[in-house]
């Protein structure tokens, strides 16, 4: 068995953000419809920065602009509002809202449907949409649902679907082999607004979010003095993580992992054009991006091989701490803090300098020495792990925003991964030895459990399972334990049973939901990436084709989970995010009504029906006005409604619903690019 690499999948056939602490004076955000948000009364339209053509230009049969439809965009025909690729299966879902928010919008659709070609305005296919479920109530969206299925529709171009009988329509989209190109480009360059200690000049940013290079002052990252003072270390660069700045080692590593796997899996999806300013250089632009974050790491490590845990910058003048919300990245003077060497840390860095002195050996000529210079780092980030196995440091309530430190069988899971990209790298048998031995440790080879909360290390398996001279009686094990776990309830079985009108079944919401149907796509399109023998992979790539559609539109809400998109096809994106740069009342924070907005391309924590205010809500927050109740939505909603457009921090806390993360981020990145190039 070996990886396959994946050639576009043409066969029509899923760590939380981080838990913020801290006061500020937000208010509450105003709005009604969580797919709306606030009604646009101000501000402009954002920059559109460099990086990807506009999504309705193209070779592949479309027009550009296309004349506005006669009829009404209506909030109950449902689409991928960039579109579908060519051979893939094409479904609107038609929703009538029984429960929730929207719950007096009831609709029932008409006996016929159309797909327009919104150029021509003629009709190129028709037919009836058809019940979910025999017109059952939806429990995870509180609708009844109908899909109407234009899947043997492969001319390419632009169009949108028709209620013939209402005269309503979908947004307009693509029909278009590269239809997720841009998408997946400025899902990428979401990571060069999120460098650290790196100017973002206006020809790579766009005018809207230039800025100097953040955390560069004095005291800051080039002099970073550990938590209890003294000791300066030059900790610049890197990633913040989340809508927090602070840098946590585990996540920035396992971000590594998941930016590799997505290249390694599928590199053709991945161009030199996204308008960084390494685009050009002859090397995908993804793995520039990532080198900024692997550098970072770099200087984490210790002469000895140790790795320190987490870098806070957190500080007063940002506004979720109550400073000006006008304040950029640039202009913050707070301190750099650093945590110790940990175990787990020095573990999840041996693994990300493991692969990426694998892929990057690759790339030799634009990177002279770098994959070298990484494995000896791998194995010396091993050794001190090894003789130091109960190094540990919580940072929480000492440093940064959330908890990254884990428990004894957290550890033992990064030991086993770091073991298997270690012997992917070297061949040394004694990393192939300790793999062996934990196996049982896993939870799909130790209770035959496979699911989306366990993608890491349910991929660390498959990785040994595909590495040469893997022990042949524990990679059968493997692949047996992931083809009957991906067939299970859980998985592909449960989608046999059609449980989701929306087609992208998770069977919990939690915080990080986008990040859940993300790695469920993951989860099921490794069964064609790992060439998994058993399972139908036709059946498989497209339920993961599903998880794509979900993020781009077809959902309750009708809206695309990413930022500030309308310039690369959508209708309906998020326009405000928790983010310390693009804040609550800042000048930043929301498209089309502050003066900017946040940049495109992030992806949000989605739906979340355990959103919750503060503990001191309604009453004994410091003099602040909580409100009477909790914001509704998102509580008090159906999970797939339990989501709003605001961005306020304590004590209203939105980061649990709209915080986007790194590792959203990533697992979307990874899951998009299967159906890219």
């Amino acid at each position: 068995m070996s990886l396959l690499v994946v050639a576009g999948c043409s066969d029509p056939a899923s760590h939380g953000a981080s838990t913020h602490e801290g006061g500020g004076t937000d208010s509450a955000a105003s709005f009604g419809d969580p797919s709306t948000g606030v009604s646009s009364t101000a501000g402009s339209a954002s920059s559109t920065p460099t990086g990807g053509a506009d999504s309705t230009d193209g070779d592949d049969g479309s027009t550009g602009d296309v004349p506005d439809p006669t009829q009404p965009l209506s909030p109950n025909v449902v689409v991928d509002q960039f579109g579908y690729r060519v051979a893939a299966e094409k479904l609107a879902v038609v929703r009538s809202p029984m429960t929730g928010f929207d719950a007096g919008s009831a609709f029932v659709p008409g006996a016929s449907y159309q797909l327009i070609d919104a150029v021509s305005g003629q009709s190129v296919f028709e037919g009836a949409p058809v019940p979910w479920n025999g017109g059952a109530v939806d429990a995870s969206s509180g609708d009844i649902a109908w899909r109407f299925d234009f899947t043997e529709v492969v001319t390419p171009g632009q169009y949108y679907v028709l209620d013939v009988e209402h005269q309503v329509r979908s947004d307009v989209f693509r029909i278009a082999d590269d239809v997720y190109a841009d998408v997946l480009a400025q899902a990428v360059r979401m990571l060069f607004y999120q460098r650290d200690g790196f100017a973002k000049e206006a020809q790579f940013a766009g005018d809207d979010w230039a800025d100097g290079a953040s955390y560069v002052g004095p005291g800051q990252g080039p002099a970073c003095e550990l938590h209890t003072g003294g000791s300066p270390r030059d900790l610049h660069g890197g990633w913040w993580d989340a809508g927090d700045v602070n840098k946590y080692t585990n996540w920035s590593a396992s971000y590594a992992l998941g930016l590799l796997r997505s290249y390694r899996e599928h590199p053709s999806a991945f161009t030199d054009d996204y308008g960084i300013p390494e685009s050009g250089n002859g090397v995908p632009d993804v793995l520039d991006e990532l080198k900024w974050n692997l550098d970072w790491l770099v200087r984490m490590q210790g002469a000895d091989g140790s790795v320190l845990s987490i870098v806070g910058q957190d500080g007063p003048e940002y506004p979720p701490f109550g400073g000006d919300p006008n304040t950029a990245p640039s202009q913050v003077t707070s301190p750099c803090h650093y945590g110790p060497a940990s175990t787990s840390a020095s573990y999840s860095t041996a693994a990300a300098f493991a692969f990426a002195s694998q892929v990057y050996a690759a790339h030799e000529d634009a990177f002279p020495g770098f994959a070298a210079e990484l494995a000896v780092r791998a194995e010396d980030a091993w050794s001190w792990a090894e003789a130091n196995p109960s190094a540990i440091f919580y940072n929480s309530g000492v440093i940064g925003a959330g908890e990254q430190e884990v428990d004894d069988h957290g550890r033992d899971m990064k030991r086993l991964q770091a073991a298997v990209f270690l012997f992917g790298l070297t061949g040394d048998t004694s990393y192939r030895t300790v793999v062996d031995a934990n196996l049982g440790q896993t939870q799909l080879m130790g209770s035959g459990y496979l699911d989306m909360f366990a993608v890491e290390e349910q991929d660390a398996l498959l990785e040994y399972a595909g590495t040469a001279n893997a022990t042949p009686a524990r990679v059968d094990e493997i692949l047996a334990a992931y083809a009957e776990g991906v067939a299970s309830g859980n998985n592909l079985g449960a989608l046999q049973d059609d449980p989701d009108p929306y087609l992208a079944y998770t069977y919990v919401y939690v915080w990080g939901s986008n990040q859940v149907k993300a790695d469920q796509g993951n989860l099921l399109f490794d069964v064609v990436a790992y060439d998994v023998a058993g399972v139908d992979a036709a059946a498989a790539a497209r339920a993961a084709e599903r998880f794509v559609h979900y993020i781009h539109g077809v959902n309750p809400l009708q809206l695309v989970y990413l930022s500030t998109m309308e310039a690369y096809g959508a209708s309906n994106s998020v326009r405000t995010i928790y983010h310390a740069w693009f804040s609550h009342g800042s000048l930043w924070d929301e498209t089309g009504v502050s003066m900017y907005g946040p940049p495109p391309g992030y992806l949000v924590g989605g739906p979340n029906p355990s959103y919750a205010w503060d503990g001191c809500c309604p009453g004994g927050c410091s003099g602040y006005d909580c409100g009477a109740a909790p914001l509704s939505p998102p509580s008090g909603q159906p999970p797939q409604k339990s989501y709003a457009q605001f961005n306020d921090g304590w004590p209203i806390d939105s980061w649990s619903v709209t915080e986007p993360s790194n590792g959203y981020q990533i697992r979307y990145i990874r899951l998009l690019s299967k159906f890219v190039g």
